[in-house]
């Protein structure tokens, strides 16, 4: 057994997970719990609270934590990083599949979600117009990824050990 490799793979996954882990959190806690909580709190005016100083700080470990899970994939997948994004051999095709649905769901994050979120949060100016527009992007990208996140997690998990086993000879 090459325990450097072990080591190497093992600290990288471990990220991989953790980040992931914070990163679906938060997509489930937004869609699941913090939705709900607004339309509540927006009908008794205390939303405030919620899109002043809790809603910022989640998207922020939100946005992170996907980027985080990404490159730690990234990472481990190294350089077999085309490989599993191409499919190249049989091998590569759950991994590559898992890579991909992370791929969408980080797009998602930072070029739908984040830039939308900011303009329903007052972070950027907009337009009543253009926050309701917002809104609608917002939520569809989110459901997109909590409906892409099940599949993905699969996928993370599941491939890891036919890739440590094919890649490391563990």
């Amino acid at each position: 057994m090459d325990w450097g490799a072990f080591i190497h793979y093992g600290l990288e996954r471990w990220l991989h997970i953790l980040a992931g882990v914070m990163w679906i959190g938060l997509l489930y806690y937004f869609n699941f719990v913090q939705v709900a909580a607004l339309k509540a709190a927006q009908a008794d005016s205390t939303a405030a609270g919620i899109t002043k100083h809790v809603a910022p700080r989640a998207l922020l470990f939100f946005r992170w934590a996907a980027l985080v899970t990404w490159l730690a994939g990234a990472t481990i997948l190294s350089n077999h990083f085309l490989d599993a994004f191409l499919f190249q051999q049989k091998v590569y095709v759950p991994i590559g599949v898992g890579a991909w649905l992370g791929t969408i769901m980080l797009f998602n994050v930072w070029v739908l979600i984040w830039p939308n979120q900011k303009k329903i949060l007052g972070i950027v100016q907009a337009t009543d117009d253009e926050k309701n527009r917002a809104r609608r992007s917002a939520f569809l990208a989110s459901r997109a990824n909590t409906a892409l996140s099940l599949p993905m997690l699969f996928f993370m998990i599941a491939s890891g050990g036919v890739f440590r086993t094919t890649f490391f000879g563990m």
